[in-house]
């Protein structure tokens, strides 16, 4: 029955015969496909017997082409390889040669009379003389051997030293004392041949570090309050510290010369006493930890400073001295 409708459906009464492309397998070096024009059959045929081109298979790790990238590593090992031209090197700066000259107002600051800043207002005001002849030229320059006089005195330009004393109780910090007592100059006499001065002031009764310099530009800004130089103080008190009132001095407190606050207290680790707190601190006013504890009800029995400007009493006994190394100087300059 089916036989019968085919026939009726087609024209000659016969079932059409479909056509099918031929399917072109990888394998196949030439096809038989005929979308393919004549002109590209014949020309594949003829490399294929001259041998002289082939087509590329693809392969893993190839590009697109089939070259593989092993081929181009071994093209490029082959070519010569390009070192990179050097840049000719700038010789360093010829340092200048000294002369024997420093500026003037360098010299009064090494002489410890003010700072250079000081020294050029000195200097404008026509309070320095050189050689008998007031200068109030700026950068003018001395040489050695000159006489340069303030005030009537002749300045000398020192050699800049810097010393760290660990102050036992009993000594007054002061320069001079009218009523002959015990100073810390008595301490660290014997130092050095330069003129020092103690930069800033520690109690009598108050122990710990004191630093000892000419230099008027590192004392002057060590004790400034803008630059806020912390300092460590452990103090032991009559009775244990309230938890309330370490608070109130982090929150601050009011004294009879302005309001004032720590940047940290704690107790002492390890000692398991309360009466002994660690108290950090940049303020320098005078005697203003023994003040704010005695403002809140308490009586301070020693007080020590264990910290200043980065310091440490490490390896200094009681009542000695060292002199600070080039890098402790270099940080004290960078505060």
């Amino acid at each position: 029955m089916d036989k019968d409708i085919n026939k009726k459906n087609t024209p000659s009464g016969k079932r059409p015969r479909i056509q099918r492309k031929p399917i072109v397998r990888s394998s196949d070096t030439v096809s038989d496909s005929p979308t393919r024009p004549r002109q590209n059959k014949e020309r594949m045929a003829n490399a294929n017997d001259d041998g002289d081109r082939k087509r590329p298979t693809p392969s893993r790790g190839g590009n697109r082409r089939g070259v593989h990238t092993k081929d181009k590593r071994k093209k490029n090992a082959d070519r010569p390889k390009r070192h990179p031209v050097p840049k000719p090197k700038t010789p360093p700066p010829i340092p200048k040669e000294y002369d024997g000259t420093i500026r003037l107002n360098k010299y009064i600051a090494n002489a410890g009379i003010c700072s250079r800043r000081e020294a050029d207002k000195l200097i404008a005001a026509g309070a320095i003389s050189v050689n008998g002849m007031v200068v109030t030229e700026m950068g003018f320059q001395v040489h050695e051997g000159d006489q340069v006089s303030y005030g009537g005195e002749t300045l000398h330009s020192e050699r800049k030293r810097y010393f760290l004393l660990n102050k036992p109780k009993g000594f007054i910090t002061t320069v001079d004392d009218p009523q002959e007592r015990e100073t810390v100059m008595m301490l660290i006499d014997g130092a050095c041949n330069e003129r020092i001065y103690p930069v800033g002031r520690l109690d009598r009764n108050t122990t710990g570090l004191l630093l000892f310099t000419n230099d008027g530009d590192l004392a002057r800004r060590l004790t400034h309050p803008s630059c806020k130089v912390y300092k460590i103080y452990q103090v032991e008190l009559d009775k244990p510290v309230a938890y309330e009132d370490m608070k109130q001095m982090l929150e601050g407190i009011e004294l009879e010369d302005g309001p004032i606050k720590v940047d940290d207290i704690q107790y002492v680790q390890g000692l398991n006493d309360k009466r002994v707190v660690g108290v950090e601190l940049h303020s320098g006013r005078n005697r203003i930890v023994r003040r704010m504890f005695e403002h809140l009800g308490y009586n301070v029995h020693k007080l020590d400073r264990i910290l200043f400007a980065g310091l440490t009493k490490k390896d200094l006994p009681r009542g000695r001295y060292r002199e600070l190394t080039p890098q402790e100087v270099g940080y004290l300059k960078m505060l």
